[in-house]
């Protein structure tokens, strides 16, 4: 559960940090670049709260609809104010993956250090950079598309404006400048909270092969958070819907469970 009150006010700070920015200097805030679309996005995304704990349930759904179920808790906590956050989540099912654990620790400018562990073989694996764009366990997000990719590792443009349903959204395309699964993508990003609606990403013969979409919106208090969202692969047909339960922030997650320790040892107040 969130804390109230000054933990509330700490959450309302955090969206207002990362959106109020536009408001400085009169008419700039009419007119935001790419680059700053994209790193109010970011934050938005991936940076809301000084931490957050979530109950993940994610369905991958094969072309001829059979569907597999994986079930984690995500824990995530920022670090001071250079952009530095940790990723921590735990696998409560299937029997295959679980009490599997992955650990991120993310350096703006530079790679980040990934680690997962897989108790099947007790062993724990360094995930190299250049793996950060494959397959997150089987399904059609990456690794890098689960804890976040530097804004600088794109070059960012604003193409237009234009609505999707009833959201007024800037249309940004980022072309990759360091290594990525895809060699452009094009994001429709709400105007009024920031949240990508919708993305497409396109492959080196600039043919599209997937899709994401955010399915559902809700405050968590005042925090506004994707609550279900789903990749497609619109050349295999494969789907990954993620669908965020109990999601709280600023519950005063301690730095230390981001450790080797606890990738092998789960901390059972956090995971259970």
């Amino acid at each position: 559960m969130c804390k109230k009150n000054g933990n509330s006010l700490v959450a309302a700070l955090v969206v207002a940090s990362a959106l109020g920015a536009f408001f400085v200097g009169g008419t700039h805030a009419q007119a935001p670049t790419s680059l700053e679309i994209a790193t109010k996005s970011n934050q938005v995304f991936y940076y809301a709260g000084s931490d957050m704990k979530v109950r993940i349930l994610m369905t991958l759904t094969s072309s001829g609809g059979q569907a597999r179920i994986r079930e984690m808790t995500m824990l995530r906590r920022n670090e001071g104010t250079a952009g530095e956050q940790k990723y921590f989540i735990y696998f409560h099912q299937p029997a295959d993956v679980k009490a599997m654990t992955f650990l991120v620790v993310k350096y703006p400018g530079k790679d980040d250090d990934r680690w997962i562990f897989v108790p099947a073989v007790n062993m724990v694996k360094r995930i190299a950079a250049k793996d950060a764009s494959q397959s997150f366990v089987g399904s059609d997000f990456t690794y890098e598309q689960v804890s976040g990719r530097d804004v600088d590792a794109d070059e960012h443009k604003l193409l237009r404006e234009e609505k999707v349903g009833d959201r007024d959204c800037y249309v940004l395309e980022s072309t990759a400048r360091s290594p990525a699964e895809y060699s452009r993508k094009v994001a429709w990003i709400d105007k009024a909270t920031f949240l990508p609606i919708k993305e497409e990403y396109y492959d080196a013969k600039g043919e599209l092969f997937k899709v994401f979409s955010a399915d559902e919106i809700k405050d968590i208090g005042v925090v506004p958070t994707i609550v279900q969202r789903t990749m497609t692969n619109t050349k295999t047909g494969h789907a990954t819907t993620v669908v965020f339960k109990e999601t709280a922030y600023d519950v005063g997650i301690e730095d230390d469970i981001f450790s080797e320790r606890y990738l092998r040892e789960p901390p059972r107040k956090w995971v259970q």
